[in-house]
């Protein structure tokens, strides 16, 4: 059993005998710590260590065998054992030339056969040489999906929004609630729309109403449903689907099995991304998670970015009862960021059960929140910084100015500096004026994370390091963090209600 382990053992320890020490934690947080790969710094020199507890952390990584299964996950082997699925997301990221065996099949073909298609179709697009129904050039992307199919291409295209192809709007409809795809359509024009429907199966409940709703408007305004060819892709596996919505074999982009929702905005799901800043910019986004790749494959686990993360996550998880994390990036373009790692990591970690089928004993994946900094300081890190719970926070921030105004960047690094340092250090009694309501307790841990500018090569790593950084949490905590069944069980009663014909919800009257 984890608990009964060595290693867990050795931290249990640790943090009695941290807990013992002078109350002004701040103290610990002295040498730096600090991991430099080219484009981002990881700084966790504010964090709850002393010098014992590094060593005792990285003992647990190798207890549990993370680099092992890192070289499974990147071999194909099918480490998603609860769907019999390897997890290749990585494979996506990876450079023509290079082979990656799945059941006897070199998988890498497919996938660059498919980049090229992606890459044609963005040309005939931007170039004007696809045409509507009757004749128009695109002005419009619509991206229908949900989930993995919508919260990865939405947020890289909100941090990217500076990279835009001139012309081109791409807009985004995820939820059943028709207020949403109402607010979308009516920005758009039928003659010069082009819809997406993104999703694996082709059968998700609430991608399929909204593209049948999309088809419905289209073809009320074109009066013809041959229309629905020249204004409608698919991303997706489900061929017969496909072809039976009326859209053509040609228009529609594939992926595998071993690319789970949350991981697959490197696949054809992100078609919204390349179209919306250019297919050169999806490759840059692609060599940079390619980059932290090859850093969380071949770099020693103390000097392993995702691993110094994850380990840090369950330190304060496991054994300062912190039940929830903060992702602050103190960056305007990077604020659907922490809505995209909800999901990649309460989706993938949010599990009570061992891979084995037991039940586990600990707690696994926090809550994970965040906002834009500096809006967040004003309005929930006051719990951060007085509440009663540890909150343990990642900042997140490019160096370079990303805007024409350079003052401006300079006071949003100031604030984030300032407030990881505020964290630690607190303000004693004394200082407070005597004051207990000026006080603050201090010893609350942050992580700096600093790339050099914010493009499309340094977003992909960012990403890439997040994911792997759940992946190692999932290997420390035993469970399989590429299954999803919690999703499943809702979306079955919702089926089973709409199937009764019974009115859900009566208003009295």
């Amino acid at each position: 059993m984890l608990t009964d382990s060595p290693a867990w053992k050795g931290l249990e320890t640790a943090r009695a005998r941290i807990s013992q020490q002078d109350p002004d934690l701040s103290a610990l947080a002295g040498p730096m710590r600090v991991v430099k790969i080219p484009g981002l710094t990881l700084d966790y020199t504010r964090h709850l260590l002393d010098d014992n507890v590094p060593h005792r952390l990285f003992a647990l990584a190798r207890q549990q065998d993370v680099a092992g299964w890192r070289d499974r996950m990147f071999a194909g082997d099918r480490i998603n054992t609860t769907e019999n699925r390897a997890v290749l997301h990585t494979a996506l990221r990876r450079p023509p030339g290079e082979s990656v065996m799945v059941d006897g099949e070199d998988i890498m073909p497919f996938i660059h056969k498919v980049l090229n298609r992606m890459e044609d179709f963005c040309d005939q697009v931007h170039s004007g040489k696809w045409r509507g129904h009757t004749g128009h050039p695109v002005r419009h992307v619509v991206n229908i999906g949900i989930g993995g199919s919508d919260l990865g291409p939405r947020m890289v295209c909100h941090a990217l929004r500076r990279c835009r192809v001139p012309g081109l709007s791409v807009h985004f409809v995820s939820n059943v609630d028709g207020a949403d795809i109402e607010s979308v359509l009516t920005q758009c024009e039928p003659e010069t729309t082009l819809f997406l429907v993104a999703s694996k199966t082709f059968t998700t409940q609430e991608t399929m109403q909204n593209a049948a709703t999309a088809r419905q408007w289209l073809v009320d305004a074109l009066g013809d449903d041959a229309a629905v060819k020249n204004h409608f892709a698919a991303l997706s596996t489900n061929e017969a689907a496909v072809a039976a919505f009326g859209i053509a074999p040609e228009n529609m982009f594939p992926f595998r099995d071993w690319v789970g929702g949350r991981y697959s905005l490197w696949s054809s799901i992100g078609m919204p991304i390349a179209l919306a800043v250019g297919f050169d910019n999806f490759r840059e986004l692609l060599r940079g998670g390619n980059a932290m790749d090859r850093h969380f494959q071949h770099s020693p686990l103390e000097s392993n970015m995702p691993v110094i993360l994850a380990l840090l996550g369950l330190w304060y998880r496991n054994f300062w009862n912190a039940q929830s994390c903060a992702v602050i990036p103190y960056s305007r373009d990077l604020g659907l960021f922490p809505q995209w790692l909800q999901q990649t990591d309460m989706e993938s970690n949010g599990k009570s059960v061992t891979r084995d089928g037991d039940r586990v004993t600990y707690e696994t994946g926090p809550v994970v929140f965040g906002t834009p900094g500096t809006d967040g300081q004003h309005a929930y890190f006051q719990l951060i910084h007085q509440g009663t719970d540890l909150i343990p926070c990642d900042f997140i921030a490019p160096i370079e100015a990303p805007s024409a105004y350079a003052d401006h960047h300079h006071i949003l690094l100031a604030n984030m500096a300032a407030q990881a340092q505020a964290l630690m250090d607190g303000r004693d009694l004394a200082a407070s004026g005597d004051n207990p309501h000026k006080e603050f307790q201090g010893g609350r841990p942050s992580s700096l994370l600093l790339m050099d500018r914010l493009d499309p090569f340094h977003l992909g790593q960012i990403l890439a390091l997040y994911e792997h950084k759940v992946f190692v949490q999932g290997i420390l905590w035993n469970i399989n963090s590429f299954d999803q069944w919690g999703v499943e069980l809702g979306k079955i009663l919702a089926n089973q209600l709409l199937e009764s014909g019974e009115t859900i919800f009566a208003a009295d009257s």
